[in-house]
């Protein structure tokens, strides 16, 4: 077998640069975290093993994949994704390796929130920017409520995919194929739109690249001040609904002015860390993402900082695990109530076989009426082993419910219960809860029961523009937020 000590010394003209395809997959070569004052800059190239390894998924039984018309259309795509450069760099993923390690340990806490399934069409500027704002939000609150880092990670830029419980949509006497996302089809209910189009795959990875973009201009160019942001939660704050929380706000209030009066360096804070998190659930979007980085010869899917298997799709010899298992990202796993301690062990042995910090996050989705029962089995088995995964808990996807009038809802007590039923689990197991998974948005819909603003059944026709799941809007995000900032504060 060849070694990946085949180095090729090349000119280092940048801190990222594409190099050649690897004639073996197409898969190109990137570099990162070179300092652009060495001369000579040597590239690692994978072993063959770790190349055919990344494929070997194809061999492997797979769910929640589309039935594409065109097998060659769609293999011109992926080829065309793979020869476009990377939307995350390996650099960036390792230091969120580092903070989701610090999260595992206790030290810091997991911020993960974004839409059910983005859409070309908001990935708008306006609504980009609201849901950077919610998460900044929320961020502050938790920062203060916990006394320790948060980390900040949006389901952005990349969430276009969405698993189905059926692989079709009947509507009277019509069937056609399901959404299944706008990374591969359109949500009308057309034969045309409901066609899966290979074209789409191109133009996720656009879409996700403009996102990324701003995101990373409102991260770092002033918008995160921490001053304003926390100006922001004092006008939630404000608002009779949301009286109980003014204490809070005033505390923190006070804080920040303390921080400016001890002459804490503001220029500083007017930056934040923010990642991006999707679901890997598309293989013909992941698999062209995937590239190796020429430091180490290793591979990183370059879609996203970090990638997560859903409860669909985590089958301990399926497609999605096995090749997800040779990334270097982080990887997070979805874990229902049905979740067993011997099923829990597979999965930390096959994702986290040498036990890496930071490596396995598991996140847990079990109904406010199930999750005082069945995660207090799983911590406490977690408790025997050598592993340390971090634990977040996702409030959303065990609480749906449908109205008499058809809307797929959630109500937010429910949310708010199973969160509460996550904390204590952990305080009784003497485990670390490490973080909340939310699907939000910055804008005013209504698709929740309940909140501070009281939404009932008859106001959810009023602004319900979700195309999946019903997700928190600003005012119901920013409640859950001190809400769980209380929870920290025990």
């Amino acid at each position: 077998m060849r070694r990946a000590s085949r180095i090729r010394a090349q000119s280092n003209r940048a801190s990222l640069e594409l190099g050649p395809f690897a004639l073996e997959t197409g898969i190109p070569h990137f570099r990162t975290g070179r300092s652009v004052a060495d001369p000579i800059d040597p590239v690692v190239v994978a072993d063959d093993s770790v190349i055919s390894g990344l494929d070997y998924w194809r061999q492997l039984p797979i769910k929640q994949q589309p039935s594409w018309p065109d097998a060659d259309a769609v293999a011109r795509a992926s080829a065309q994704i793979a020869s476009f450069p990377p939307l995350v760099f390996a650099g960036e993923v390792d230091i969120l390796r580092e903070r989701l390690a610090r999260a595992a340990s206790g030290d810091a806490f997991l911020l993960q929130g974004g839409d059910c399934a983005e859409t070309f069409a908001g990935a708008t500027a306006d609504q980009i920017r609201n849901r950077v704002k919610t998460i900044l939000q929320m961020a502050v609150v938790l920062t203060y409520g916990a006394s320790m880092p948060v980390i900040k990670m949006g389901r952005m830029a990349g969430q276009f995919a969405k698993p189905r419980s059926s692989d079709t949509e009947t509507r009277g006497d019509v069937t056609l194929p399901a959404y299944r996302g706008d990374i591969v089809n359109g949500y009308d209910f057309t034969p045309e739109s409901r066609r899966a189009d290979p074209a789409r795959l191109v133009e996720g990875y656009h879409t996700a690249a403009s996102t990324l973009n701003l995101i990373r201009a409102f991260t770092q160019g002033g918008f995160a001040d921490l001053r304003e942001v926390h100006s922001w939660n004092k006008g939630f704050a404000s608002n009779p609904a949301n009286h109980r929380y003014e204490q809070l706000a005033h505390d923190i209030d006070k804080a920040i002015r303390f921080m400016e009066a001890a002459g804490a360096d503001f220029d500083e804070l007017k930056r934040v860390e923010f990642y991006t998190g999707h679901e890997g659930l598309l293989m013909d979007y992941e698999r062209p993402m995937t590239r190796i980085d020429s430091r180490t010869g290793t591979p990183y899917n370059t879609s996203s900082h970090f990638l997560w298997i859903g409860e669909r799709t985590r089958d301990l010899d399926g497609a999605h695990v096995d090749f997800l298992s040779r990334v270097r990202n982080p990887i997070g796993v979805k874990l229902g109530p049905t979740t067993t301690p011997e099923t829990m062990q597979k999965l930390i042995d096959k994702l986290d076989p040498n036990r890496e910090p930071g490596r396995l996050t598991f996140i847990t989705r079990m109904g406010a009426g199930k999750i005082r029962d069945a995660l207090p089995p799983l911590l406490e088995a977690i408790k025997a082993t050598d592993a340390n995964p971090l634990w977040v808990t996702d409030p959303m996807h065990g609480n749906g419910i449908t109205t008499p009038n058809g809307y797929k809802t959630r109500r937010f007590d429910d949310v708010v219960d199973e969160v509460k039923g996550f904390f204590e689990a952990h305080r009784h197991a003497g485990t670390h809860p490490g973080g909340i998974h939310v699907e939000l948005t910055g804008d005013d819909v209504t698709e929740c029961l309940g909140g501070s603003e009281q939404l009932d059944e008859a106001a959810l026709a009023t602004r319900y523009e979700s195309l999946c799941d019903p997700r928190l809007n600003h005012m119901q995000s920013l409640e859950l937020a001190f809400l769980v900032a209380e929870e920290l504060a025990k």
